[in-house]
């Protein structure tokens, strides 16, 4: 869609995101930098964003399904790409035939994955995800065990992994005792290659018992300017924009309800701006504005203009009475995420976390990429 029609125009900035796949690659060298692309690269675009990251120098990528999978060996053909949603029945010729590594997280899997291998002589080879903690994917240890004590899977694998769940907040127990039950699970098979730290992992780096990056590390939010750890910063940069269209300008009285169910008032003669965009475009109905709470802010420049009432789903109305006369008009593009607010400051308006806002954002607007 041209940005002539659209209510909302979003910017994606490929140059930030190899910035940031940079920044967090040098934060442990003696480990892989790997990327996770999967909900569409976060929702910057799939194919955009492996094509950009290869440029930089990702070798390796992670998604969820094998549908994303082939679109991004499409834009990779020589990269590694993992799928972590594991193995459905029936799937591992599909697998081999894009060249997808299955993460395998059940003895089923495995077993399936082994007798493909024995049957075809496949060449492609899985990870094995071990549980260490987050009760989700994966052996239990007690599995892992066992099936190294029999002689091992019937195939060797790539990698050997598992997730953190608690590596965004540094000072809870669970991180270490991940890191050390994984480290133990690793030295079942320790000539295979591990990985162990997500985003949160990345930036934290290192527990009192010891590294979390071990060989390969997995950044997936932080790529895209997001910082899941908030006591450590990082030189992140925005890697989205998103403007949105003002299509009506009016004045509201003070004491005039603004929106569904009437939940804000104006506290004074207010100059309204209406937006094209809604939660149908990404924008939480979360972060919309109530009496006794304000919601998120807009920009005008550099002017906060606030959300008023609640966010509908193609609308929102901004409080722009504060904005320089004639600065606003019927057309103009006003700042929801950008240079003033990044995407952790829209998710904490909205309840959410910044995972959420990325994999948000609609279809409905023009995109471009610089």
């Amino acid at each position: 869609m041209t940005a002539g029609c659209a209510g909302g125009r979003l910017t994606i900035d490929l140059g930030a995101l190899q910035d940031n796949w940079r920044t967090l690659a040098a934060l442990a060298p003696g480990s892989e930098c790997a990327a996770v692309v999967k909900a569409d690269a976060y929702g910057v675009g799939l194919p955009e964003a492996v094509q950009a990251l290869t440029r930089a120098g990702a070798r390796t990528f992670f998604v969820a399904h094998l549908s994303e999978a082939a679109i991004a060996r499409a834009a990779a053909p020589d990269s590694a790409i993992y799928v972590l949603n594991g193995l459905p029945p029936g799937a591992c010729a599909a697998y081999a035939a894009v060249g997808a590594r299955p993460v395998l997280g059940s003895t089923e899997e495995i077993a399936e994955w082994a007798g493909f291998v024995a049957a075809t002589g496949a060449a492609e080879s899985a990870a094995i995800h071990f549980d260490t903690g987050m009760t989700r994917l994966g052996l239990s240890p007690e599995e892992a065990r066992a099936l190294f004590a029999a002689g091992g899977p019937g195939f060797r694998p790539s990698l050997l992994m598992s997730h953190l769940a608690c590596a965004d907040e540094p000072d809870r127990p669970e991180t270490e005792r991940q890191r050390a039950l994984f480290a133990e699970l690793r030295a079942l098979a320790p000539d295979v290659p591990a990985s162990l730290a997500n985003s949160a992992g990345n930036l934290l780096g290192k527990t009192a018992g010891g590294d979390l990056g071990f060989d390969l590390r997995r950044p997936g939010v932080s790529l895209y300017g997001s910082n899941p750890l908030r006591a450590r910063s990082a030189e992140l940069k925005p890697v989205v924009r998103l403007e949105a269209r003002v299509i009506q300008l009016r004045q509201a009285p003070e004491g005039t309800p603004v929106g569904y169910g009437g939940v804000e008032r104006t506290r004074r003669p207010t100059k309204l701006a209406i937006l094209s965009v809604g939660y149908a475009d990404g924008v939480f109905r979360a972060a919309g504005g109530a009496d006794g709470a304000p919601g998120a802010c807009a920009y005008v420049g550099d002017i906060c203009c606030p959300y008023i009432g609640r966010i509908s789903m193609d609308l929102i109305a901004i409080d722009v009475t504060d904005a320089p006369e004639n600065t606003v008009k019927r057309g103009d593009w006003v700042e929801i995420l950008g240079d003033h607010v990044g995407v952790d400051d829209l998710a904490r308006a909205s309840g959410t976390i910044g995972y959420e806002v990325l994999t948000a954002l609609g279809r409905r607007h023009a995109r471009r990429y610089v």
